[in-house]
């Protein structure tokens, strides 16, 4: 799939990018590599192997779901200026 310099400089517009013609040019050709290497990927033919979510065959280590500090929320709002039902109050900042 070839794009025209056109066809870039809307996509380049849309994504707030300015380029110039000539790089508009420059990167149509690097789209149209990118293009072409997704076209060969897709005409591989995938039936029978079933998807994988890694390359790797690994699991990940997971920790006990525990609780391994103490609750210390009132000691943290002890030194706060103004507290209320467990949360800080804070000035006003947007009208």
């Amino acid at each position: 799939m070839q794009l025209s310099s056109e066809q870039v400089q809307q996509i380049a517009r849309l994504a707030r990018l300015e380029i110039s013609n000539t790089e508009a040019t420059a990167v149509s050709g690097q789209l149209k590599g990118i293009f072409d290497l997704i076209a060969r990927m897709q005409a591989v033919d995938t039936t029978g192997i079933t998807p994988m979510a890694h390359a790797q065959d690994v699991c990940q280590r997971l920790r006990a779901d525990r609780v391994s500090e103490p609750d210390r929320r009132a000691a943290y709002q002890a030194s706060a200026p103004e507290t209320e039902a467990g949360l800080y109050l804070v000035p006003k900042v947007i009208e």
